[in-house]
């Protein structure tokens, strides 16, 4: 009974993390000005010039915000944005971008 107890209060606990990284994404989101192009939650208005992020896998955003700081992927608009982001900023619109639908 002692392992149930401990598996549901992880999976509490981890829901709880999760929520929170997705509120404090939302707020990156809109203080770094992503929406002007990504649009709201990640629907982008324009598709074929900025693409829509919305409900991208988790895993595929950090990768491609950490490249763009990173300058392992370059473009003009993206990689000025991305190269003051934290590591933790990363994981909060990644967060926030992976659960819209």
């Amino acid at each position: 009974m002692r392992k149930v107890y401990l598996l549901l209060s992880l999976v509490l606990m981890s829901t709880s993390v999760l929520a929170d990284s997705v509120e404090k994404g939302k707020k990156a989101y809109l203080a770094k000005g992503c929406i002007g192009c990504h649009g709201p939650a990640g629907k982008s208005p324009n598709p074929a010039m900025f693409p829509t992020t919305a409900g991208k896998p988790l895993d595929y955003i950090k990768e491609a915000l950490s490249a763009f700081r990173s300058q392992k992927r370059s473009n003009p608009l993206m990689s000025p944005m991305a190269a003051g982001l934290s590591d933790d900023d990363i994981d909060n619109l990644a967060a926030y971008l992976s659960a819209q639908k």
